[in-house]
């Protein structure tokens, strides 16, 4: 086992831990993975809470889904279609984090847009996270319901399921996976005392225009 693939057991390892002391994720929910190689990818066990995974217990797979290593008795997720389906529609994705994050999860399963330009990490980091229609889990009903919002989006709710982010790096997914959930949580507790309001339209302009100037 080559050294970077050790790192990247580890890593998925590490943000299993995060999305679990977070409360990100409840019992075996939510699933990790990340690009090996161009056609294999990591992923996380079925059945095993994200804050106790061990880097043994990783799967290997290629993009079809087909099992190259995995200890006797271990299989991936059954989720991991939809990883699969990102990994091969986006060349540039290299790693995917599915989680049902409470405050981003209330809204998929209210089924809305989050789309309000409120602040300004907002507009520049995250300026909407799109709803994906509902999808059967375990289904290519879930990637297909995605691929409209590959490369222009990286974060997703799930209609009445949960969210998915992914980015050019697993630490790039997971840092989306937080900001998603951030901007859920403030747009419900600004809700919550009547404030929610959107930056004049000039000054949203303004900030699109710096977009660039932060990687975006």
């Amino acid at each position: 086992m080559s050294d970077r693939e050790i790192e990247l057991r580890n890593e998925i390892c590490e943000i299993g831990k995060h999305l679990f002391n977070k409360d990100f994720v409840a019992a075996n929910d939510g699933n990790i993975s990340v690009r090996l190689s161009e056609n294999e990818i990591l992923a996380t066990p079925t059945g095993t809470s994200k804050g106790f995974l061990k880097p043994e217990n990783i799967v290997k797979l290629d993009l079809e889904g087909n099992i190259l290593e995995a200890k006797q008795g271990i299989k991936p997720s059954s989720e991991v279609k939809m990883h699969l389906r990102c990994y091969r529609k986006m060349k540039e994705c290299n790693g995917v984090v599915h989680a049902h994050p409470p405050f981003a999860t209330a809204f998929a399963i209210k089924g809305e847009v989050l789309d309000k330009a409120t602040m300004p990490e907002v507009i520049i980091a995250m300026p909407e996270i799109p709803l994906a229609k509902y999808g059967c889990p375990s289904t290519e009903e879930v990637p297909d319901s995605l691929e409209p919002f590959f490369g222009k989006a990286e974060a997703v709710n799930l209609e009445s399921h949960g969210s998915i982010t992914w980015g050019t790096s697993l630490i790039d997914a997971y840092l989306n996976m937080e900001r998603l959930e951030y901007i859920a949580k403030l747009t419900f507790i600004t809700r919550q005392i009547n404030g929610e309001r959107e930056l004049p339209k000039e000054r949203i302009e303004e900030l699109i225009n710096l977009r660039s100037f932060y990687g975006k």
